[in-house]
């Protein structure tokens, strides 16, 4: 597997992101469930609408997957994600991203493609790339924990995916409304000797 992990949106390194893709046929997987807690449905679909627009506008291919369709169907969902070249997992409340992808199985699914060598890109930002660390220990600080939109009878979730043995801190440094409350979360991290990396919007993190 390929990760093209970004601070915010796309990022600054859209060629990259083109080329790990173009031996495919430039299927993504839209994944938004990150965004599942939010009332406002007409500012949730307008701010989707923008990141399909960004990723069409690199010749992609997208179609919304939305994991709630595969709660408690985890073979189904494995079977919908052979399609695709990329999945890419916008941002939005990571706590609420970690349900989704456990309840749907995709927690499992992620690292059995990455023990295969899937030949498939995960790209992402903000929470779609925090999922991947070890821990959402000091994201607690960004996002709210207690977010449950499945149902109040599902635990919280703390652990991270694991696929990279460090926390991603988005929006660092950013001219962006949550960067103040990430210089919280470094600080939160440096204390607890959690390891960490930094991204600054723009900057992208990329694993091949």
């Amino acid at each position: 597997m390929k990760y093209y992990l970004s601070s915010f949106k796309i990022g600054k390194n859209e060629k990259k992101l083109i080329q790990m893709t173009e031996s495919g046929n430039k299927k993504v997987a839209f994944i938004n469930n990150a965004l599942d807690f939010a009332t406002d449905l007409i500012r949730k679909n307008k701010s989707d609408e923008i990141d399909i627009a960004d990723l069409k506008s690199l010749g992609f291919f997208v179609d919304i997957l939305d994991l709630k369709q595969y709660f408690n169907k985890p073979n189904k969902l494995e079977e919908k994600l052979e399609q695709y070249d990329m999945i890419w997992v916008r941002g939005g409340n990571t706590f609420v991203l970690a349900q989704a992808m456990k309840l749907s199985g995709f927690d499992e699914i992620i690292k059995k493609f990455q023990r295969d060598n899937k030949n498939i890109v995960y790209g992402g930002y903000s929470a779609g790339v925090c999922i991947l660390g070890p821990t959402l220990k000091g994201i607690h600080l960004v996002d709210d924990p207690s977010q449950n939109p499945y149902g109040e009878h599902y635990p919280m979730i703390w652990k991270g995916l694991s696929i990279i043995d460090y926390v991603i801190a988005p929006h660092y440094k950013s001219d962006h409304p949550e960067s103040k409350d990430i210089d919280k979360v470094v600080e939160y991290l440096i204390q607890s000797r959690i390891p960490y990396k930094t991204l600054r919007d723009g900057e992208v993190i990329i694993i091949e």
